[in-house]
């Protein structure tokens, strides 16, 4: 996917977050080990959130790799330690298609 979709892909999820009470702390949080797409808090919980886009659901879906997550647990770290956060969180993701917006929260490896 060109980083010009990914980008429509992560404003509208944003913009998603927001209708349903989440408050967007910071997006596009960069360590060695990947990026987080939107970090985003509600209800005193952290929430690091990876978008996939796709042209349909079980396409957007099969992007969420054993190895992304695993580069995701490892940037969240990062965040958490440089921050001196010791906020409750979660892994969530957003799947963007032409259609629909979806939240699966508190995903897993």
């Amino acid at each position: 996917m060109s980083r010009a979709k990914g980008n429509i892909a992560e404003e509208r999820a944003s913009a998603y977050l927001e209708e349903l009470g989440f408050c967007i702390v910071e997006r596009n949080f960069y360590s060695r080990f990947g990026e987080i797409d939107i970090i985003a808090s509600k209800e005193d919980v952290l929430h690091f959130i990876e978008v996939k886009s796709g042209e349909d659901y079980e396409q957007a879906i099969q992007n969420i790799t054993r190895s992304k997550l695993s580069k995701l647990i490892k940037t969240l770290q990062v965040y958490l330690k440089k921050n001196a956060s010791d906020a409750d969180f979660m892994m969530d993701a957003v799947v963007v298609t032409p259609d629909s917006i979806e939240l699966l929260e508190n995903i897993t490896l």
